[in-house]
């Protein structure tokens, strides 16, 4: 498993990760969700090597990944946001070169090369340049180097950004095979629905903080039975807080004056009721959105602001 606790990393007066925790069992998928740049990728960087934590611990399988970091690493796989491959090589022979990386050799080391081009959908390409593959080919070859060794714990960072349907599709298959056979899956994205689809339990990660951590079960009941409500138009700011503040079970997520965005209990029967409140507050409503209880709307609720890209 992966244990982190109380992880820290600065950059100068800069701090990308601030006191990070969360613990990732065998045969589970978690999620670290969050925008780009609120610390997931450096969280994964202190976590296989790459990056050395400013503070806290990190540990795999009981390995402190920084005082014990060649067996903390000797069971980690690794799959990067950025493409690990070389694209004069063929498919085989990245496949080779990374397991080779991972101590493998021989016999073991071709059936396995050939185990994971079949599982990945590019037995028929083995041979070919990976210059010539298409984006999703090349994620999926990614992902292929990534468990070439057949590691324990899996790390995958945005494994699936830029890809077209069929190689996602494919890739959460994967990543969802590698969890079932028992493998501890920590697993980054910005896609709410790759989250929902494949995480156990997660965490919601935003500026280097976990915001709110559990299963999705946990995390939705943050919510209870509250609808989000983005109005777009223009809001005497000061008055229309004033208005729902008097409004019962309603919760000011931004106020802003071209965008008001709240959450409040039973929203769909309520709408005549705040719009007139809001109406009477001066208020021009031009756009509405409605989003029920979910990931989205709970980290709205958190932030203020919707998952950014």
């Amino acid at each position: 498993m992966i244990h982190v606790e109380k992880l820290r990393k600065t950059y100068g007066d800069f701090t990308a990760v601030d006191d990070i925790s969360f613990e990732a069992m065998p045969g589970e998928v978690f999620g670290l969700l969050g925008p780009n740049g609120a610390g997931k990728t450096t969280t994964i960087g202190c976590i296989t090597g790459l990056l050395t934590p400013t503070a806290g611990h990190i540990s795999v399988l009981g390995h402190d990944v920084v005082s014990d970091g060649v067996e903390a690493r000797r069971s980690l796989g690794v799959v990067p946001q950025e493409l690990a491959l070389y694209e004069d090589l063929s498919a085989t022979e990245n496949l080779l070169y990374w397991g080779g990386a991972q101590g493998l050799r021989g016999t073991e080391a071709k059936r396995r090369t050939q185990e994971v081009l079949a599982l990945t959908g590019l037995a028929d390409r083995a041979k070919e340049p990976v210059k010539q593959f298409s984006g999703g080919m090349k994620r999926r070859l990614n992902f292929a180097a990534g468990i070439i060794h057949q590691p324990k714990v899996l790390v995958l960072d945005e494994p699936t950004v830029g890809v077209d349907p069929q190689s996602r599709v494919r890739l959460l298959e994967l990543v969802q095979e590698q969890a079932n056979a028992g493998t501890c899956v920590v697993y980054t994205t910005h896609y709410m629905e790759e989250a929902e689809t494949l995480c156990n339990r997660l965490a919601i990660v935003d500026h280097g903080r976990v915001i709110a951590q559990g299963t999705l079960d946990e995390l939705r009941a943050l919510l209870g039975s509250r609808d989000l409500l983005r109005l777009e138009g223009l809001f005497p700011v000061d008055d229309c807080r004033e208005v729902l503040h008097k409004a019962e079970g309603v919760e000011i997520v931004t106020a802003e004056p071209n965008l008001l965005a709240f959450s409040a209990t039973k929203a769909t029967m309520r709408i005549p009721e705040l719009f007139a409140a809001l109406t009477s507050a001066g208020a021009e409503i031009r756009a509405v959105t409605m989003k029920q209880p979910s990931l989205e709307t709970l980290f709205i609720k958190l932030t203020g602001k919707e998952l950014r890209e």
